[in-house]
């Protein structure tokens, strides 16, 4: 059985361009110039999952969700 493998989702309606999660994850998350996040596609790597969880709990309009990949 391979591991679970997760992805960033950013719902545009929700998101109001505080930039958190692009401090929290920089590895995966740039801004636009508005302050809007640029999410890296594809799964994030295992060793980047816990930051990426603190990035989706940490939005403060919880637009960022990390969602598992199907196998």
């Amino acid at each position: 059985m391979s591991p679970k493998r997760y992805t960033l989702v950013v719902d545009p309606i929700a998101c109001d361009g505080h930039g958190v999660c692009a401090e929290l994850l920089p590895e995966r998350i740039r801004l636009d110039p508005w302050g809007f996040p640029i999410i890296e596609s594809g799964a994030v790597p295992a060793q980047l999952l816990d930051h990426a969880q603190r990035a989706a709990v940490s939005c403060p309009r919880l637009a960022l969700t990390l969602v598992e990949l199907d196998s």
